[in-house]
């Protein structure tokens, strides 16, 4: 695993910022992690990328210790944080060239270039940082955070401030950057979510609610498969009350119906038979999917 966290606990003061938290993330893996402000996001990454010790608990980057190992670990590790820090009096080439120097990359102004390449800052290569719209800076951070090409990155709200054109471009990025390295990234949009991750992980107050595949999260909000269906004739609810593996019927007008049933699997099929059965004309029929939002809700909702 590329990384691994075991235990994880976090105390300031009298607050327990983590408590108890275990995951893991491969390589070839986009994780999104998700969680109300101030559930412990912000604090997992700070250790992950040895700004700041845990209480208790261990964290592995791809074999290295975040405790005993910090300088091993952060040779493997891109790291853009919430609050993007730039040398803004510096010019966009100047700064990645600095950054460069930093991690001693042979061939410093060549990876420059492909780094400004990738992101998109050919045209503002050559302004001072503090010149730069907020989704540009968002782009040097990605490109200092990507510079000595580390296997694991990770991106603390990486889209903040970018248009939608930006959106779509860095998207495509973390995509491409998930195919070869493990990408743990916080966000609140959840459409992101859902169009980026393989897996999603929720904490909130300081420990983990769910770590779990899209799909299997969206089918976790309920123990129920819902289904909205629409007749050209109207129907007695005593009578759709009888279709196989049923547990509520709910009217919307003399025609249309929620019907919901105590099992997960998809009761389109038995629908469709009582239909026949009953020589009625189906007019629109849909699983009710819910989404990553809903899950969130749910699971962090006090």
């Amino acid at each position: 695993m590329s990384v691994k966290v075991q235990n994880l606990t976090k105390i300031y003061g009298t607050q327990r910022a983590l408590d108890d938290v275990s995951f893991e993330a491969k390589a070839g893996e986009i994780l999104g992690f998700l969680g109300p402000n101030g559930a412990g996001k912000t604090t997992t990454m700070k250790i992950l990328t040895c700004f700041v010790p845990q209480t208790d608990g261990k964290a592995e980057v791809c074999g290295f210790d975040v405790t005993t190992q910090p300088l091993e670990v952060r040779q493997k590790i891109g790291y853009l944080p919430e609050h993007n820090p730039l040398y803004k009096d510096m010019y966009v080439r100047e700064y990645l060239e600095f950054v460069a120097g930093l991690h001693k990359l042979p061939n410093k102004k060549q990876r420059v270039a492909d780094m400004i390449e990738r992101v998109g800052l050919g045209v503002e290569q050559n302004k001072p940082i503090n010149a730069l719209s907020k989704g540009y800076r968002q782009r040097v951070g990605l490109a200092q955070a990507m510079m000595h090409d580390p296997s694991v990155l990770i991106l603390d709200e990486p889209t903040s401030g970018l248009d939608p054109n930006q959106l779509v471009e860095i998207r495509k990025l973390i995509k491409d950057l998930g195919k070869e390295k493990t990408v743990i990234f916080s966000t609140h949009i959840m459409q992101e979510v859902q169009a980026l991750c393989d897996r999603v992980m929720i904490i909130n107050k300081g420990k983990i609610v769910a770590n779990d595949s899209i799909d299997t999260l969206q089918n976790r909000i309920t123990g129920e498969n819902v289904v909205t269906v629409e007749f050209l004739q109207a129907v007695d609810k005593v009578l759709l009350s009888k279709i196989k593996n049923l547990s509520k019927v709910t009217p919307l007008s003399k025609n249309a119906f929620i019907l919901t049933s105590s099992l997960k699997n998809d009761i389109r099929a038995d629908v469709f038979n009582f239909a026949v059965e009953h020589k009625l004309t189906i007019l629109e029929m849909r699983k009710e999917v819910f989404s990553v939002e809903d899950v969130f809700q749910q699971l962090t909702n006090n």
